[in-house]
């Protein structure tokens, strides 16, 4: 592949050295594409002409494609063939088709490719592949459907598949009459023809000219669907889902949509280009939801909701879901990157943008209090890791790609946006995205231009600012000095690892760190340390506190003697429930990578036992969560101490505020309820074990309103926790035929509590015998990760069918990479460390490095972690009477 800059990359490019990207000699305009699928063979027949743009003299077409079958190539120019048999090679490696021809064309013309070609409907949810879903007689009912993002739309017909190589698309899809065709745009016209497959007759959908667009926002769906709509927007809405689904639980979804696209042109003050929005519920989908322009399609978790059998945050994550998907209908599908190492341009946004739009239609929720513990310290936990990588990271090759779309690219980036967003203001922040989109549309971009729209807009040297934040790998911690005497802070700024051993080279990067100072007088936005150390006034020493409401990215270390203070101050309500969220998330990992010790936090989490709000709350049991899971292979009196320490801390604040799910309990009190209720019976509280025991009960005799929704996972949990085979029987015959998609779902999840080997052997089972789709593999495994049995027996099932993983879940794809993870990184232990590694050494590791890394990291920082404080622990618990508890 030649590495050239396209004729249309933006100027000022910082091209990646050595980026394998396609040849500039001729550049698409127009793809002309039909296919026809094959429901008995699982295959399709396909045609494509391309118009080209021919920008220099040329006797070859170099383009992209993967596992499709050509038949015939014929190049013309002017409507004259000039090579109707063109020698073609492939590079399997590179992805890419070459056509060669004994005419030169010459530069300036205008050239045509034409091709036939057959694809396969795969099962691997890339390209045009297949879904499958239970008929109403018991059979199997199939679509096809399409994920082209990010490098498989060349799975699906030849293309030069680039984002920066955009082109207009006239989609015709062939099938049976009964059949729903889609695809971005609207239907033009609809005609009977012969088919090639049936030799029948069959429907042509022809569908209208797209605008001009990226290859990866390509789509096409073709199978018997349903729909509800709406026209309460300017262009009709339409949500879709197969037959099995029942079409009124995607009512939210549409007239959330209808809302959301109204609210997004307002606030980017541009019009939705296309002529209709359909949002559509496909049975097998590896992400939660993909952002085709005019046609996304979802998880039918994501946006199919029964109101009535689902719990508050399966609410919420369905909103946020869509308000995400139509905030990139304008950044991402009108404006694009110009390649994947701006992913975080898309995704960063999007994040951001549907916390934004979730906020102003639901207050209630209080997003941007979640955002804290949420998206926050996803982004700050992976970013902890020597093998994290930068917000805009180089990316070579199409392999690479998949690897990025993970917290660094979706939560820091939104981070590092609320974080502009409140240097400069939302409101100006806003009028800067605005310019950006109206000066760039259909058009692409680097993330410089962003930072142009925003320094214009808000006068502030916003590209000097970032450029730190988003091509450096890290972020910093903040060590807190006081000088009582003078009245003043000293702020040291340094590089911060979970693992606690930062070398040298390691802390070269000097970070713009947004102070956010809150005093008595207020919060001053302006300080700024932007040098390794510097001193700072306060008004007063008595109470302060650094990074107001957690909107840096970086955390804070204090005296013993300041936390304690500061816990005080929050007791008196001082701080903020972000402060307070944010201060405890600090401190947890601070002492996991040694900064503080863990009997400081142990006694800053006893202190915060009077605390009132579900947030905090929140934070502080995921950090128990987090020593619990250190420890896990540890001296089991110590594990079972820690568990008393939590059972101590949350039983009577669970028992106060109940189990009773009303209709007044407002959204943050549902989730309040159901986590303090899931930790007391975690931490084996005797009271809500007999609860969930006795609803259980109650449900497994056919009353379904004995388990509220909002605590139906941790019910499950419990009672598999305490119970046996007969439960587990149970709970996978919820999962077998449970009513929707999220009752399913639950019960896959919770099936990894039952801590019998034999049960743990029949939930490894189900990851691999074809009963699970393959998109829900990780749920069965991710609940195992509580107990030793669990995570010892996942490890040696990963081990032992790893060419079977392999062959099933090729490395190119995202799924094994969460496989690697999932069975490895539940480990704590040097030796484990020393196993992991041992196994992955003599494998290729192409398409999941990164996940090998990840894990041995975090297996690296729990162990130093417990080697570090294991004998202040026992202490601890000692001192505070939870050792002393011997049956538990």
């Amino acid at each position: 592949m030649c590495h050239a800059r396209h004729p249309d990359q933006p100027s000022g490019s910082t091209v990646t050295p050595n980026r394998e990207v396609l040849p500039t000699n001729v550049k698409p305009l127009h793809y002309d594409l039909t296919l026809e699928p094959d429901f008995e063979k699982f295959t399709y027949e396909g045609t494509v002409v391309v118009d080209l743009a021919v920008n220099e003299d040329t006797n070859s077409i170099s383009l992209n494609t993967n596992e499709i079958d050509i038949h015939s190539s014929v190049v013309s120019v002017d409507g004259v063939a000039v090579a109707s048999n063109p020698t073609v090679t492939y590079d399997s490696d590179n992805q890419v088709t070459t056509l060669e021809f004994p005419t030169t064309i010459p530069a300036g013309s205008k050239a045509q490719l034409k091709q036939t070609f057959t694809g396969t409907l795969n099962d691997n949810m890339a390209g045009f592949y297949r879904s499958s879903y239970k008929t109403a007689d018991g059979g199997t009912g199939y679509i096809a459907s399409s994920q082209m993002e990010p490098t498989d739309a060349r799975r699906a017909f030849p293309c030069f598949d680039e984002p920066a190589l955009k082109a207009q698309f006239t989609v015709t899809l062939v099938a049976d009459k009964h059949m729903t065709c889609l695809s971005n745009m609207d239907v033009a016209s609809e005609t009977e023809i012969d088919s090639k497959i049936t030799g029948g007759k069959r429907k042509a959908v022809k569908f209208n000219k797209t605008p001009v667009m990226s290859t990866y926002l390509l789509a096409f769906i073709v199978g018997e669907l349903k729909h509800i709509e709406t026209n309460d927007f300017r262009v009709p809405i339409r949500v879709y889902a197969t037959m099995d689904q029942d079409i009124e639980h995607g009512r939210f979804s549409l007239d959330l949509a209808a809302k959301t696209l109204a609210f997004y042109e307002k606030a980017f003050d541009n019009e939705y280009p296309l002529p209709k929005m359909d949002m559509v519920a496909i049975p097998d989908f590896s992400a939660g939801a993909m952002e085709n322009w005019g046609l996304v399609t979802y998880r039918v978790v994501d946006v199919l909701l029964d109101e009535k059998t689902s719990g508050a945050s399966v609410k919420q994550r369905v909103a946020e879901t869509v308000q995400h998907e139509l905030a990139h209908q304008w950044f991402g599908n009108l404006v694009t990157m110009d390649f994947w190492d701006g992913l975080w341009l898309n995704e960063g946004f999007a994040t951001w943008m549907s916390w934004y739009s979730c906020n102003v239609f639901y207050p209630e929720w209080k997003v941007w209090q979640n955002y804290v513990i949420d998206s926050l310290q996803s982004a700050l936990s992976l970013d902890s890791l020597r093998s994290s990588h930068p917000i805009e990271v180089p990316v070579k090759r199409a392999d690479e790609i998949n690897q990025i779309f993970d917290a660094i690219s979706y939560m820091k980036g939104s981070s590092v946006l609320r974080m502009i967003s409140k240097y400069m203001g939302e409101e100006t922040f806003l009028q800067g995205v605005r310019d950006y989109i109206k000066k760039h549309a259909y058009g692409n971009t680097q993330t410089g231009d962003l930072w142009a729209a925003l320094a214009k807009a808000s006068g502030k040297p916003v590209e000097q600012v970032m450029d730190i934040w988003t091509k450096n790998v890290g972020y910093p911690v903040v060590q807190v000095t006081e000088n009582a005497s003078a009245g003043t802070l000293k702020i040291q700024q340094n590089r911060f690892l979970r693992t606690g051993d930062v070398k040298p080279e390691e802390d070269q990067t000097i970070y713009p760190v947004f102070l956010g100072l809150r005093t008595k007088d207020g919060v001053s936005e302006d300080l700024v340390l932007d040098k390794r150390e510097g001193e700072f006034k306060v008004p007063d020493l008595d109470f302060f506190k650094l990074n107001a409401d957690h909107s840096g990215l970086y955390r804070t270390s204090y005296s013993p003697e300041r936390l304690e203070k500061l816990g005080q101050a929050a007791k008196k309500g001082l701080l903020t429930v972000e402060d307070r969220a944010g201060m405890v998330a600090d401190s947890g990992a601070l002492t996991a990578a040694g900064y503080q010790s863990t009997s400081g936090l142990l006694s800053l989490l006893k202190g915060f036992n009077t605390e009132s709000e579900y947030i905090v709350w929140n934070e502080m049991l995921t950090r128990i969560a987090s020593i619990r899971a250190a420890w896990l292979f540890e001296d089991k009196k110590i594990s079972d101490s820690v568990k008393a320490f939590q059972r101590g801390l949350v039983s009577e604040k669970a028992h106060q505020i109940g189990w009773e799910f009303s209709e007044q309990d407002g959204h943050v009190l549902q989730q309040f309820k159901s986590l303090l209720f899931g930790s007391a019976g975690s931490a084996g509280d005797p009271t809500v074990v007999a609860a969930a025991q006795d609803m259980f009960k109650r449900f497994a005799e056919g009353d379904h309103s004995a388990i509220h929704p909002n605590i139906r996972g941790s019910v499950y949990n419990i009672v598999l926790k305490n119970g046996g085979e007969k439960e587990y029987n149970i709970i996978l015959d919820k999962y077998r035929n449970g009513s929707t998609s999220d009752e399913k779902n639950t019960a896959l999840r919770s099936l990894g509590a039952a801590e019998d080997i034999k049960l743990v052997q029949r939930t490894l089972d189900l990851a691999l015998n074809g009963e699970v789709r393959s998109q829900d593999v990780y749920m069965p495994l991710a609940g195992l990760r509580s107990h030793v049995t669990g995570v010892q027996e996942r490890w040696k099932w990963m081990v032992q069918n790893w060419d079977t993983l392999v062959e099933r879940f090729p490395p190119a794809l995202s799924m094994l990479s969460t496989i690697v993870q999932l069975s490895s990184m539940a480990f704590s232990t040097e030796e484990q460390f020393k196993e992991v590694e041992a196994f992955f050494a003599s494998k290729d590791t192409r398409g999941f490095d990164r996940a090998v890394s990840q894990s041995l990291d975090s297996i690296r920082s729990k162990s130093n972690w417990v080697q570090r404080d294991h004998a202040d622990v026992e202490q601890w618990l000692k001192i505070n009477g939870f050792l002393l508890e011997q049956k538990l």
